[in-house]
């Protein structure tokens, strides 16, 4: 792997039909990485190929044949693919939607026995050799477990997978081996760099998939500590270490907060489990809050009014270095093209927006599709970037502006959204992919407008905030 941007720091949630509030299934995450390496849109039209291809990844080599066929699909790769394309998180298709990856570890003595694959498959590459494959989010899970059994991986990741019927977590374990859950349709799971598979059931592969002779080698190397012989994949491939208790279980406490105030727990508990049953239905503004959320209403938010040592004791949730936040919404009772939305946040998901895409889109706004490193006043990401940069310094007297932009947007997105839902009846699916077009479009357009204005209004009130302004004695 090179030494470009270090990815290992994301957060995800994964919603079941019967645990959100209107029966769609949500998949989302964080990406995080550095705080100025921009994202892109994009849409990547149905192709037949005459040849087999090849992909080959700019990272660290790794090639894998492809099918000639590659579906339609959108994506948000990177600005720059000299360190790997990292496409992340889109839909294609046939409604499955993937967001890839949730960064883990996996501890020294299971990589003893079957150590990473330098040149095995990464975080970079699977939405790409993955997302236009694959018609199910079962196929998708299997797709990618196969090539990992069969060429390995360089590092240990969660991958996130739905499909109108389920919604599916996986965590690979080491050089070749990997499990993976159906979310129970009345559950959630919230993951934050750790292995999150706990108990396997493998009589049970209608809700469980793993890797060939994963039961063998644990048992060959004895790396099972369960007295009672279970299989606890979180225990027997992950880590337990003082890092994750500080870096990691934190944000999984605070989601479970969130959605289960009732239960007690410690942040820094390493027993908390994947799955609850949620106190109350799950909207898709509270996975968009949670994705966004830095501990508010606890000692810990860094913004709050804890102590200093409090507010630095946590890793957030929304932090600077996040890229972009996705939440990828699939409302089964109406047209793929229209009721499976991308909500797409470029930059930091606490001051930015989350615009939503609907996913029959096969154009997206020329702002979305431009972006480097340096900064571009044309470009989305760096849009949204420049508003959180301008309300850093001054989140007490911009922060209630920010929010006001914020809320404002999601307001006209449910309206703009519920135009789509009352013209989805009936539609061809021309037509259904004309309205996702221009409806995503309107969105985006209200968003970067809205933003434009945010920030004319930010530099504005900064102008009398320098720290070299005097306040005068207007009676002298």
């Amino acid at each position: 792997m090179s030494s470009a941007p270090y990815y290992s720091a994301c957060t995800s949630i994964l919603v079941g039909k019967n645990a959100s509030l209107d029966g769609s299934i949500m998949i989302g995450r964080n990406e995080d990485a550095k705080a100025a390496w921009p994202k892109h849109l994009k849409v990547f039209e149905r192709r037949q190929f005459e040849t087999p291809q090849l992909f080959k990844s700019n990272d660290n080599g790794f090639k894998l044949p492809l099918p000639k066929t590659r579906f339609q699909y959108e994506s948000t790769p990177e600005w720059t693919d000299q360190y790997g394309r990292f496409e992340e998180d889109g839909f294609n298709e046939y409604g499955v939607a993937m967001s890839a990856t949730e960064s883990t570890y996996a501890n020294a003595t299971v990589l003893g026995y079957d150590p990473l694959v330098s040149d095995g498959i990464g975080e970079e590459a699977m939405v790409t050799v993955i997302l236009p494959y694959v018609k199910t989010a079962r196929q998708a899970v299997r797709r990618l477990g196969t090539i990992i059994e069969k060429y390995g991986t360089c590092e240990s990741n969660g991958i996130l997978f739905a499909d109108n019927d389920e919604a599916w977590y996986m965590d690979t374990g080491s050089g070749h081996h990997w499990v993976a859950i159906k979310i129970p349709d009345d559950c959630y799971a919230v993951v934050s760099n750790q292995m999150a598979v706990q108990e396997i059931d493998f009589d049970n592969p209608a809700d469980f998939m793993w890797s060939s002779g994963i039961r063998e080698f644990v048992a060959q190397h004895h790396l099972n500590p369960s007295i009672d012989g279970r299989f606890n994949f979180r225990q027997i491939f992950g880590t337990h270490s003082q890092s994750d208790t500080y870096y990691n279980t934190p944000r999984v406490w605070y989601g479970q907060r969130m959605f289960n105030p009732e239960v007690e727990q410690s942040p820094t508990s390493q027993e908390m489990p994947m799955l609850r049953k949620p106190a109350q239905k799950i909207s898709i503004d509270d996975a968009q809050a949670f994705l966004s959320s830095h501990f508010q209403e606890t000692p810990y938010d860094p913004i709050g009014s804890g102590s200093e040592a409090d507010k630095k004791r946590f890793r957030p949730i929304s932090l600077a270095k996040t890229q972009e936040s996705h939440v990828l919404q699939l409302r089964p009772n109406l047209p793929k093209a229209i009721g499976n939305i991308h909500w797409l946040a470029m930059g930091v998901a606490a001051q930015s927006t989350y615009v939503p895409f609907l996913s029959g889109i096969t154009t997206v706004p020329d702002e979305y599709q431009i972006g480097a490193a340096e900064y571009d006043a044309h470009s989305a990401y760096w849009i949204f970037k420049l508003a959180g940069v301008l309300v850093d310094p001054h989140y007490l007297a911009f922060g209630d502006l920010l929010m006001e932009t914020k809320e404002t947007l999601s307001i006209k997105y449910r309206q703009l959204i519920l135009s789509a839902d009352r013209q989805a009846v009936g539609l061809s699916k021309s037509e259904a992919i004309a309205v996702a077009n221009d409806v995503s479009n309107q969105a985006a357009q209200l968003a970067l407008n809205a933003y434009r204005k945010l920030t004319a209004q930010l530099i504005t009130q900064s102008t009398d905030l320098s720290p070299l302004n005097y306040k005068q004695d207007l009676n002298l």
